[in-house]
C-alpha cells in the first residue's frame, strides 16, 4: 500500500506501519508481534519442522550426523514427552524438594549450598564469571544479588498501581502449586506469605534496573576477607573455594550495598529463608512436570506480560531444546538457512560500516586529537562475529542426556555440566571471539568487556537485510543495526571501556565532560516522553537511544555514498524495522526493565533528529515529525 507523504511528515512510524499494525495479530502465547517476532516466527518453523524430520528419519542431512546433534534430539524427544510427564507428576521434583523441607538451618545449607548453585537454583549470593572489568584478558569472579518476585524494584513503589496485583497472582499461583506438591492448605499459605516477606527484605538493598544501566557502578571488587565479612550466617569464603577451586585475589560485587545488607537479612530469618527457596523451586521444576503444572506455573509469567497463553507443547519442546544445545541448534541454523556466501557479505557490509564510523571520528569537530586517536584505535580492534560459529565450543561435545531419567533430572544434570565448564574459567585467559548468542537469535550486540560485536544468523534477513532490497533500504535495516552496535562501544557505557575491553578512562577531562553534555541531551529528549500512559525513563534508555542516534546517523553516510541513493527507502525502511504490536501489559513492563526506547519512539525521535530526513520528505515546522534545529541531538 502506498504511503502518504503528509503523513510521514506527521509521524514517520504511524505513516509506514498504521495499516500492518491494524491487521496484526498478538500470537496468544507471546507478548507482542512485530519484525523482530516475525523473524523468530519464521525460525522458530522452518528448526521445529527440521527437528521433526530429524527424529523421524525423514532428513539426513550430514549436519545433524554428530555426537552433539544426538544427544539434542534426545533432550527435543523427552521434552514433548507429555504423555510421560502426566504420568511422572510431581514425582521428579520430591528429591529436591524433601532436601529444602529437611533444612534445619542455615548450616545444613551451607553444606547442600554448592550443589544448588551448580543446578542454577536461587541463591542468597548469585555467581558468574565473565572477563575481569578491569583486566579483560583473563576470567574474574563476580557476585551479585538474587532476583525479586516482581520484575523490577521500582514494581514495589507506593504509586505503582500494577505491583500489589502482580504480587496477589503470584501468591494465588504458588499456593495452588504447593498444594500440588502435596503441602497442606495452612501450610502452603504460610511458606508463600513467609517468602514474600523475605523478598520485601531485599528490596530496599537491590538495584532497579535504571541503577544496573550504569556499568560504572558495577566493579566493587573486595578481598576474600571483605566479602566474607559480609555475613555471620553463611561462609561465603567456603562457597568460592568450592566452586572456583582456589581463594580469590578479589571478587568483583556488582551490588555493594545489598551484601552490606546481607546479614541483616539473614539474621533470625531461616524460616523465611526456607520458604523463599521453597517457593521459587516449585515454580522452576513445575514448568518441567506435567501440562497441568506446566500450565499453572506460567500465570504469573502471563499476567506480567499479558500473553494470552503458554506456548504448546511442540513449541515448548523446541524452545527448552534450543536453550540447552544454543550453539550446537544454532550453527545449524546458521549453516543452511543463511550460508558462507551471505556470511561473508555481510561481513564485508560490517567492515564498511566500521569505515564509515572511522571517516566520521577523523572528523570529530568536538574530540580532542588524543581522545580521537583513541576512539579509532578502539575501533581498529572491533572484533567482529557474524552469523555463526566457524567451530562450536568444546563444552556441548560434553553434554550427555539419558532418556531412562525424568526430564527434570537430565536438565540439572546439563546445568551441573554448564555450571562446571563455567567457573572451571576463573583466572584463565578470556576466549574474545566465544559465541555466546546462538546463530538462530533475532538480536545483535556489543560486548564492552571483549570489545567485540555479534550479528547471529537469524537477524540477517528482510526486512533487515536481503539481496531483493534496495542498498538503502538495507542500510536503513540491517546498517543502521550494524552501526548501532559500533556505536554502543561510544555510548555513555561503551566508552568507559578501552579497545582490550578494560574499564580504563581513555578521555581527557575535557573532552568527557562535553560528552556527558550531549549525553545529557539525549536524555532530556526521550525523558517524560509519553507512551502507554506511563513516562518514558531517559536515564533508562540511554545508553541504547545514543547508539541508535549514532547507528542511523552512520548508515545514513553510508546509504549516501552508493549509486542508487534512495533516502525515501531508507527512511521506510528504518520505521518498518521497528514495528511492533503489543498487550498493554508489556508495552508497561517493558518501559520499567527495557534499556530500549518504546519502538515508535526508536524510529520516529532518532528520525527528527537527521536533517536528512527534513530535506527528503519536505519537513517544516507546524509538521508533526519537526524539530528545531537545536533540539535534534546528534552525538556520533
Amino acid at each position: 500500500m502506498a504511503i502518504n507523504e503528509q503523513q510521514i511528515k506527521d509521524d514517520l512510524y504511524e505513516a509506514v506501519n498504521a495499516d500492518w499494525v491494524k491487521q496484526a495479530k498478538i500470537p496468544a502465547d507471546k507478548p507482542a508481534t512485530g519484525g523482530f517476532v516475525e523473524l523468530e516466527d519464521g525460525v522458530e518453523k522452518h528448526l521445529m519442522a527440521d527437528l521433526d524430520a530429524f527424529v523421524t528419519g525423514k532428513d539426513e542431512d550430514k549436519r545433524s550426523q554428530t555426537s552433539q546433534f544426538s544427544e539434542m534430539l534426545k533432550l527435543y524427544q523427552l521434552a514433548g514427552d507429555f504423555k510421560r510427564r502426566d504420568q511422572e507428576g510431581t514425582t521428579p521434583a520430591k528429591e529436591g524438594l524433601k532436601r529444602i523441607q529437611n533444612l534445619q538451618s542455615y548450616q545444613d545449607y551451607q553444606a547442600n549450598w554448592y550443589d544448588t548453585i551448580l543446578r542454577g537454583e536461587s541463591s542468597p549470593a548469585d555467581f558468574d564469571i565473565d572477563a575481569d572489568m578491569k583486566h579483560a584478558t583473563t576470567y574474574a569472579l563476580f557476585a551479585s544479588a538474587p532476583s525479586l518476585i516482581l520484575p523490577d524494584k521500582t514494581y514495589y513503589a507506593k504509586d505503582n498501581q500494577q505491583g500489589p496485583a502482580l504480587l496477589k497472582i503470584w501468591q494465588q499461583m504458588v499456593k495452588k502449586l504447593l498444594v500440588e506438591f502435596g503441602f497442606a492448605e495452612d501450610e502452603a499459605k504460610t511458606t508463600v506469605e513467609q517468602a514474600v516477606q523475605f523478598d520485601a527484605l531485599l528490596v530496599p538493598h537491590v538495584k532497579s534496573a535504571e541503577e544496573s544501566a550504569d556499568y560504572r557502578k558495577l566493579y566493587n571488587p573486595q578481598t576474600m576477607d571483605e566479602f566474607a565479612g559480609h555475613t555471620k550466617q553463611l561462609d561465603l569464603a567456603a562457597i568460592v573455594k568450592e566452586l572456583i577451586g582456589t581463594t580469590p585475589d578479589k571478587i568483583i560485587v556488582t551490588e555493594p550495598a545489598y551484601f552490606t545488607a546481607l546479614d541483616s537479612i539473614l539474621t533470625d530469618h531461616f524460616a523465611l529463608f526456607k520458604s523463599w527457596l521453597l517457593t521459587r523451586r516449585v515454580v522452576a521444576d513445575a514448568h518441567y512436570l506435567s501440562e497441568s503444572l506446566r500450565q499453572l506455573s506460567g500465570t504469573y509469567g502471563r499476567a506480567v506480560s499479558g500473553r494470552k497463553e503458554a506456548v504448546n507443547q511442540h513449541k515448548f519442546a523446541y524452545y527448552l531444546t534450543g536453550s540447552m544445545f544454543s550453539q550446537v541448534l544454532g550453527t545449524y541454523y546458521g549453516q543452511r538457512y543463511f550460508g558462507p556466501a551471505a556470511k561473508q557479505d555481510v561481513i564485508k557490509m560490517v567492515h564498511r560500516m566500521v569505515g564509515v564510523y572511522e571517516k566520521r571520528l577523523q572528523n570529530n569537530d568536538w574530540l580532542s586529537a588524543a581522545t580521537r586517536q583513541q576512539a579509532i584505535k578502539k575501533l581498529d580492534n572491533l572484533g567482529v562475529q557474524v552469523g555463526y560459529p566457524d567451530k562450536i565450543p568444546a563444552i556441548f561435545d560434553q553434554l550427555r542426556v539419558d532418556p531412562s531419567q525424568t526430564l527434570l533430572a537430565n536438565l540439572n544434570a546439563l546445568s551441573v555440566t554448564f555450571s562446571k565448564d563455567q567457573f572451571s574459567r576463573y583466572g584463565k585467559p578470556v576466549d574474545r571471539m566465544r559465541w555466546e548468542m546462538s546463530a538462530a537469535t533475532v538480536n545483535a550486540y556489543y560486548a564492552p568487556f571483549k570489545n567485540i560485536i555479534v550479528f547471529p544468523a537469524a537477524i540477517l534477513q528482510a526486512p533487515f537485510y536481503s539481496l531483493q532490497q534496495k542498498s538503502s533500504e538495507n542500510y536503513g535495516g540491517i546498517g543502521a543495526v550494524i552501526a548501532h552496535e559500533i556505536s554502543h562501544a561510544f555510548d555513555n557505557n561503551g566508552s568507559l571501556f578501552d579497545e582490550h575491553g578494560n574499564l580504563h578512562n581513555w578521555w581527557t577531562k575535557e573532552d568527557k565532560e562535553h560528552f556527558h553534555k550531549l549525553a545529557q541531551k539525549m536524555i532530556d529528549e526521550f525523558n517524560g516522553l509519553q507512551f502507554a500512559g506511563q513516562p518514558v525513563n531517559g536515564k533508562l534508555t540511554v545508553s541504547e537511544n545514543i547508539a541508535d542516534g549514532g547507528g542511523l546517523s552512520c548508515a545514513l553516510s553510508a546509504a549516501k555514498q552508493e549509486d542508487d541513493v534512495d533516502l525515501r527507502a531508507f527512511f521506510i525502511n528504518w520505521g518498518r524495522i521497528w514495528r511492533m504490536k503489543a498487550t498493554e501489559q508489556y508495552k508497561k513492563l517493558l518501559l520499567s526493565i527495557d534499556v530500549h526506547a518504546p519502538n515508535k519512539l526508536r524510529a520516529n525521535v532518532q528520525a527528527q533528529n537527521q536533517d536528512d530526513f527534513y530535506t527528503t520528505f519536505n519537513v517544516h515546522e507546524g509538521d508533526g515529525m519537526y524539530l528545531a534545529p537545536d533540539k535534534r541531538v546528534n552525538i556520533w
